[in-house]
């Protein structure tokens, strides 16, 4: 199927036309027809299968249609959602793009800068809003925001939203929405907590679900490497010296050791940037724009931050700490091979991880490739006997004495050390 077979208008096809595109992912294709009947939608699909247009493009075209019906000053008539800085600014970007000859209006606010700029264009009129929770809020209170015109309403990784606290401000804003509206609701996964929401915020929807675990694992060249905790950082200079790569997206499962991977990288003359919650926005922007520039070529990023991140032809991903979730692999590997191309995603794992390992393979259905051919293989009882208490040392007894308590002088016997201090 062409996207000119889903009866989209022709201000929006040739804005598809001249980004390069001409056929619809799975999800475009399933979603499109249903949200331009105007029903309601719960989506379950991963970030890289092109649901950003699915729902652009309905909306996009919904406001052009109707544009003659709105008089005056423009009102917020569309609101999206969306957890993090990056996501909501691609977002906004994917409007702008498939917006470019409709002239529907839109912008993008988020917490972490100077309100003023985004004020400014508020009060210029807007008819898309990509917000993040904390910020929409917070203009709502000043008065700068009303959700009383909302007609189409997005909530977008709905998963990560619950995981980052967001769940008062989402039902504090749901309420001021108008009734009468066509709600649209995405997540990657569907835990109880998610269905939950969903049925608070959409009435009989459609539903559309993609299992990118199949096409992720065709697409993209997997392998492991077995390593000890402590020779990760090691491993990975390794590699990337070895085998210099254009591009390295590199997931870290803390903020901390993000950072601490930024620096050894740097130490070994590798160009390296880390981008975490952390981080200042403006810091969080230039380290993307680096990226994406070929600047930087390795960017370290917590699951949180990465949310948004799309870069074309990023050439490996890196997981140098496996996640607890399975499906947190999925998206992250997914980050790589997106559309037609082919991607590398490598992963390192602990004797501590190994389950971990497991579980990922049972979910994508497939055993991962092990490369052993490198200086710091483990088998996997380094971290496992590290894990553990040490175990008291013997030492000669003083003379005079059958045991270390009792006798004379007991009292000045130190006992032997029995814990791990680490």
């Amino acid at each position: 199927m062409t996207f000119e077979e889903l009866d989209i208008i022709e201000p929006i096809q040739k804005a598809i036309k001249g980004h390069g595109y001409t056929h619809p992912t799975p999800i475009q294709e399933q979603s499109i027809p249903i949200l331009l009947d105007r029903k309601d939608l719960l989506g379950c699909a991963q970030t890289g299968t092109g649901k950003t247009a699915a729902f652009a493009i309905p909306i996009l075209q919904h406001l052009f249609l109707d544009k003659k019906r709105s008089s005056g000053a423009r009102n917020i008539r569309a609101l999206v959602m969306t957890p993090t800085r990056e996501l909501a600014i691609q977002i906004d970007d994917s409007f702008t793009t498939y917006g470019k000859y409709t002239g529907i209006r839109n912008t993008v606010i988020f917490g972490g800068v100077k309100q003023n700029p985004q004020t400014t264009a508020l009060r210029r009129g807007v008819d898309v809003l990509v917000a993040t929770p904390g910020r929409l809020l917070d203009l709502m209170n000043q008065g700068y925001i009303s959700l009383k015109h909302i007609e189409f309403f997005v909530l977008d990784e709905a998963d990560h939203m619950l995981d980052m606290g967001f769940i008062h401000d989402i039902k504090k804003i749901i309420a001021k929405l108008p009734t009468k509206r066509q709600s649209l609701f995405f997540s990657a996964t569907m835990p109880q907590d998610i269905v939950a929401l969903s049925h608070k915020i959409l009435g009989t929807p459609e539903k559309v679900t993609i299992k990118p675990e199949q096409a992720t694992a065709e697409k993209v060249e997997q392998a492991v490497y077995y390593v000890s905790k402590r020779c990760k950082v090691s491993l990975l200079v390794h590699i990337l010296l070895n085998e210099p790569y254009e591009s390295v997206l590199v997931f870290s499962r803390t903020k901390h050791g993000a950072d601490k991977i930024v620096k050894l990288l740097v130490r070994a003359k590798i160009r390296a940037e880390a981008i975490h919650g952390n981080k200042s926005q403006n810091a969080r922007q230039k380290a993307l724009a680096n990226f994406k520039s070929g600047e930087t070529t390795v960017l370290v990023a917590t699951d949180i931050a990465a949310r948004g991140i799309d870069v074309s032809g990023l050439a490996l991903v890196v997981n140098y700490d496996l996640p607890n979730v399975s499906e947190t692999y999925v998206h992250r590997i997914g980050r790589t091979g997106r559309a037609k191309a082919s991607g590398v995603a490598l992963s390192f794992c602990n004797g501590e991880e190994r389950p971990y390992l497991r579980d990922i393979q049972k979910l994508i259905g497939q055993k991962i490739p092990v490369i052993d051919d490198h200086p710091f293989v483990d088998d996997g009882t380094e971290d496992a006997v590290a894990a553990k208490p040490k175990k008291p040392q013997s030492r000669p007894k003083p003379k005079g004495q059958n045991k270390w308590r009792g006798g004379a002088s007991s009292k000045k016997a130190k006992r032997p050390y029995s814990g791990n201090r680490d």
